[in-house]
């Protein structure tokens, strides 16, 4: 009797200290691996805005469509000014404008166009998965939209957002943890998630981890 006590309150033992070692395990590996995957995702939505911005200096506003944008990267183009020559102090005191200059022939600004996606995006970057949010299965993509916004002194403006809450591209991580982190950010009146741009003001296309 007295052996299988030991047995007993030995197993009990080790289940006791496996608990504890979890407990302190558990929040360690969440934000390693919560870590891995912001940045991930903060790298996505930067280029999304890096991306919208490139459409709008073209079309004048910004698109909440992802396809329109992707097929924006992959098939348009930006101008890009190519300059030969600068005037030089001296130049300007003696009343040399660079309008001048170009007449004359002392400087030259050519307007070429580039790729969009050359300009914007590293070699080889497979664009077409910019909509996905990554270690998220079933293909789930960003919340996105665009449209105008009335500032206080009565100025329209653009704005488009792009955001993923984090109960999804937190997806499989641990619940509690997750349920922790939403809780933090609400109570900070914060969207709990990431988010880059606003529909409800003009905040420059800042990201909410900015």
């Amino acid at each position: 009797m007295k052996t299988v006590i030991q047995i007993v309150l030995t197993i009990a033992i080790i289940a006791l200290g496996y608990y504890c070692v979890e407990s302190i395990n558990k929040p360690i590996r969440f934000q390693e691996q919560h870590e891995i995957r912001k940045n991930a995702n903060v790298e996505k939505l930067i280029l999304t805005r890096d991306a919208q911005v490139a459409y709008k200096s073209v079309y004048n506003k910004y698109t909440g469509s992802f396809d329109t944008l992707i097929n924006f990267i992959l098939n348009d183009s930006l101008p890009l000014v190519k300059k030969e020559g600068s005037l030089t102090d001296s130049m300007r005191e003696a009343g040399m404008t660079e309008i001048k200059a170009l007449a004359l022939g002392i400087i030259s600004r050519d307007t070429i166009r580039v790729s969009v996606k050359d300009s914007l995006f590293p070699a080889g970057y497979p664009v077409d998965s910019l909509k996905y949010i990554p270690f998220v299965e079933g293909g789930k993509m960003y919340e996105m939209g665009a449209g105008v916004v009335e500032t206080g002194s009565g100025v329209k403006v653009q704005v488009f957002e792009a955001k993923v809450h984090n109960n999804i591209y937190l997806a499989g991580l641990e619940a509690q943890e997750v349920i922790n982190l939403n809780d933090k950010t609400e109570k900070l009146e914060r969207y709990p998630g990431l988010k880059v741009g606003s529909l409800e003001a003009a905040n420059n296309n800042a990201g909410n981890w900015e």
